[in-house]
């Protein structure tokens, strides 16, 4: 540092993704792969060197992809993350691995952990590992000891923690806390006392103070297969009891993912909706994370046998407990949720208008278009260039095969440089609709990706939604 002067550490024919250097500073825990790219994932190995790059060893071997490892404070072992189970088999809810820092055969430290592990960290000593835990619309603070595998749950509310950091010198864990008020202030937590977590910025009093906000709220419901399902609601403004209202029905991405307590994004903008008079309805379908690995794993050759079916459940019930007007009801999704609307209006007349932003209309084509393909393959059984490849999945799982049956007014949203659903997927679904008479617009943001970064864009988004619906 004071003398400026850098030096090269690794050298090859691989990229390293990630990194962190052990608490003694004298070696580096790392993931290499073949390239940066988001979609070679599954090819990134955990290695281990020390600091000056000398003594390499490869730790792991397989073909799925692993994040975040560490090693202990003693440097014997080393801890990380895997989308898989104990066998690297791809598609089960993230969970945490442990192998020997001289290498060796590794563990799934909690096989039977209901929950997707996020952020990880070693204890001081090294005896525990402190985490994140995705629990369905939460994200709570976790400990397991490396012994026993004695779990503990270190914090309990309607929120979803994030930013999680622990400091060992002073044994105290700092995270940012998104919940219905707070968009992310940050708290604190000292480990021994293990109180409540101590508020330290105030950076979005104002919020709760210059504004109404919408009431949320986890509720539960039976799947059409009896499963139960959740999700969150949020209500109007101004919301009187035995009056039902407009619904919007919001589909998360992924789907590997789920809907969490949180103040929400601007893509989404629940308040501007609830300021409005509507009610917005996100269900955490089957393939959401968070609720086990048979709940996630649902659409593992499948991919819409239960989960569309889980929203229109959900649906139902709001219209049944008086809450929803069934015959004011609009759609609306990105990404993974694009593709749910999707599915759903080649499913269901039910809705009045809907918004497919991002969202894949042809499971073929999109194969070969998108920067991911391995979440596809287990979910089709296989590509569609293999030999025996299986097309009649992919084809029946598509929604351009019952576009025909669509009568929705849709708007069909995607940016110009998205990579991950590329833009001919939403153009294949606008000429479809609009060669068959169904009312539709597509707009094409210039110079985006598939999220969207400029402004005007995004205020287009939100005015233009709102005028469709």
């Amino acid at each position: 540092v004071d003398s400026k002067e850098s030096s090269r550490i690794t050298e090859g024919d691989f990229s390293v993704t990630n990194y962190k250097l052990s608490r003694d500073g004298t070696k580096f825990a790392h993931h290499r792969g073949p390239n940066p790219l988001y979609g070679s994932a599954e090819h990134n190995e955990v290695w281990i060197m020390n600091a000056d790059g000398t003594d390499a060893i490869q730790i792991t071997n397989n073909n799925v992809s692993e994040q975040g490892a560490q090693l202990s404070p003693d440097n014997t072992t080393i801890l990380f993350t895997s989308f898989s189970n104990e066998e690297f088999e791809f598609y089960y809810n993230d969970n945490i691995f442990l192998a020997p820092a001289k290498g060796g055969k590794h563990k799934l430290l909690l096989k039977k952990m209901p929950h997707e592990v996020g952020s990880t960290t070693w204890s001081k000593d090294g005896k525990s590992i402190y985490f994140t835990a995705n629990t369905g619309v939460r994200t709570e603070l976790f400990s397991v000891t490396v012994k026993g595998e004695k779990l503990a749950q270190l914090t309990k509310g309607d929120h979803a923690l994030r930013n999680f950091r622990y400091y060992p010198r002073l044994d105290r864990f700092v995270f940012g806390i998104g919940e219905q008020t707070n968009a992310g202030d940050i708290y604190t937590l000292e480990n021994k006392r293990r109180a409540s977590p101590k508020k330290v910025t105030k950076v979005y009093d104002y919020l709760n103070n210059e504004f109404r906000l919408p009431k949320q709220e986890a509720i539960q419901w039976k799947g059409a297969d009896g499963t139960t399902v959740e999700g969150l609601l949020y209500y109007p403004l101004d919301y009187e009891k035995g009056k039902s209202y407009p619904l919007c029905v919001q589909t998360h991405g992924g789907p590997a993912a789920s809907d969490k307590f949180s103040f929400g994004s601007w893509s989404r903008y629940v308040q501007v909706l609830t300021s409005r008079g509507w009610m917005v309805f996100k269900p955490n379908y089957r393939g959401s994370t968070g609720y086990g690995d048979d709940y996630l794993r649902d659409m593992v050759g499948h991919y819409y046998r239960q989960s569309h079916l889980d929203v229109m459940t959900g649906v139902d019930h709001l219209i049944n407990k008086g809450l929803a007007d069934g015959d004011r009801m609009v759609k609306m999704g990105w990404s993974g949720g694009g593709h749910m609307t999707n599915k759903i209006i080649t499913h269901t007349n039910r809705f009045k208008a809907a918004s497919s932003g991002a969202g894949a209309v042809n499971w073929i084509s999109m194969y070969a278009q998108s920067d991911v393909r391995i979440y596809r393959t287990p979910w089709f059984g296989g590509t569609p260039w293999q030999k025996d490849a299986p097309i009649d999945a992919y084809w029946d799982h598509s929604p351009l095969k019952d576009i025909s049956k669509v009568t929705t007014p849709t708007l069909v949203l995607v940016g110009e440089n998205d990579v991950r659903v590329p833009m001919p997927q939403s153009v294949e679904l606008y000429r479809a609709l609009k060669s068959n008479g169904v009312p539709t617009h597509l707009y094409v943001a210039p110079r985006e990706p598939h999220g969207w970064r400029e402004l005007r864009h995004e205020l287009y988004k939100v005015n233009i939604e709102l005028d469709w619906f």
